[in-house]
Order: C-alpha cells, then sequence, then structure tokens
C-alpha cells in the first residue's frame, strides 16, 4: 500500500503541485472549531462564520459567557447555527472543566493514536476533526479522511472500506514520511474536480490510468469553475 499511495501522490503532485500551507502553525483549538463549522457546508461559509467568531472575541474563554443565541448568530453563515454552536460550548465547556484551562498544547508530548484517544473522549469530536488537529497543528504525518478521500481511496482500489474511519485506519500506519499533507489537500482537490460524487470527469483526471473504478465516466462535460479555497491552510 506504501508504494500504490507514493504513486497515487507524485500523480497528485504533478498535476496539482505541492499545496501550500502555513508557516506557522495554528491553535489546535481554532482547527477543532473551524472543523466543527465546516460540516454540511463549503469552505468560504465556514471560514466566514470561523471570522465572525474570532473577530467577537478576545480569547476562547469569551465563548463560554456568550448567550447561545449571540454564538448562533455569529456562525449562522455556516449552517446548523443550532447544532453547531452547541458542539462547540460543549468541548470547551468539557476542556475547561478536564484542564482548567482551554488549551491543547499539552497533546504536543503524546503520540498519535494517544492524541486521537484524548480528543475522541469529547462528545461531538470524531476522529477526523482528531486528525485534523494531528495534520494542521502538530503537523504529524497524518492524513485525514473525509467523504471525499474515503470516496476516491475506495474508487482507486486502494483501500475496500465503508466508512471513512475505516479508511483513516487501514491507511494510517502505511504513509510514506512526510506526504500526509499534499496527499490529503490534493486528494480534495481532486474529489472537488475531477472524483465528484456523480458525474467524475474520468476523462480527465490525472489518476484514471491507475483507478480500478469500475463505472467510470467518459462523457466529457462543460467545465465548472471549481473552488480551491481550503478552510483549515487558511487557518492562522
Amino acid at each position: 500500500m506504501k508504494k500504490q499511495i507514493e504513486k497515487i501522490n507524485q500523480l497528485l503532485i504533478n498535476h496539482f503541485g505541492i499545496p501550500e500551507r502555513q508557516k506557522k502553525l495554528p491553535n489546535p483549538i481554532d482547527i477543532i472549531i473551524g472543523t466543527i463549522l465546516s460540516q454540511n457546508t463549503n469552505d468560504k461559509n465556514s471560514y466566514k462564520a470561523f471570522l465572525n467568531l474570532k473577530n467577537h472575541i478576545k480569547s476562547w474563554d469569551d465563548v463560554l459567557t456568550l448567550k447561545t443565541s449571540q454564538l448562533e448568530k455569529l456562525i449562522k453563515v455556516a449552517g446548523l447555527a443550532k447544532q453547531k454552536s452547541q458542539a462547540i460550548k460543549n468541548f470547551l465547556s468539557n476542556l475547561q472543566k478536564k484542564n482548567g484551562k482551554l488549551s491543547l498544547n499539552y497533546l504536543k508530548r503524546k503520540n498519535d493514536d494517544e492524541v486521537l484517544g484524548e480528543l475522541s473522549s469529547h462528545k461531538g469530536i470524531g476522529v477526523k476533526t482528531a486528525s485534523c488537529v494531528l495534520l494542521f497543528a502538530f503537523d504529524r504525518n497524518v492524513c485525514p479522511v473525509d467523504t471525499h478521500v474515503h470516496r476516491i481511496l475506495n474508487r482507486v482500489g486502494l483501500v475496500k472500506t465503508s466508512s471513512p474511519e475505516k479508511t483513516f485506519n487501514e491507511i494510517k500506519s502505511h504513509l510514506p514520511e512526510g506526504v500526509a499533507h499534499s496527499f490529503h489537500t490534493n486528494l480534495l482537490r481532486l474529489g472537488r474536480e475531477f472524483c465528484t460524487p456523480t458525474h467524475p470527469k474520468c476523462y480527465e483526471c490525472p489518476v484514471e490510468n491507475i483507478c480500478n473504478y469500475s463505472d467510470k465516466n467518459f462523457d466529457v462535460k462543460k467545465n465548472v469553475k471549481q473552488n480551491n479555497f481550503f478552510l483549515l491552510d487558511s487557518i492562522k
């Protein structure tokens, strides 16, 4: 599997290039809040919600004193404001009770599995969100798996799994050193531009030659402008 990942990663780099990322690693709490806001919406709307919230507070401690209605209003643009505001408040409140302060910096001393277990112990924080912290905030060689990544890796034939979490567990020990960020980000690009849920553009896909997908689409359609803004790489 390691060699297959290397091959896919190189083909993606040949097409998309090496994705840029922030020189300074973001606060892990920022990544968690950003990931919660990104659920069931696009990156641009979730980023607007994230900035609305950050610009309204001095620190994450302030969120604990915000009325739920205030928080919902600030993040409304990201959709599902009631559910997301509850998830954010629950996480911050639990972290405060557990550690006496709103900081995840102590996790930097723990290994990947320990971080995944610790973060997943918080209600509403799953493996995908925890793995985003590892990659984007701690610069670990961990590839988060969302629906795009899960779909693509199954279509290509790298895995045969039934859920994103199972795909994550299948590939996490096989990633070549240092490829996680480019592999993850370029797979997202591939999922947005070519390997879409329906009517994938197999006729111009950069990995079509090594893809085992049985229902390939070679019906050429007019190109649609793509959204190449990525939330977690924009959080500073």
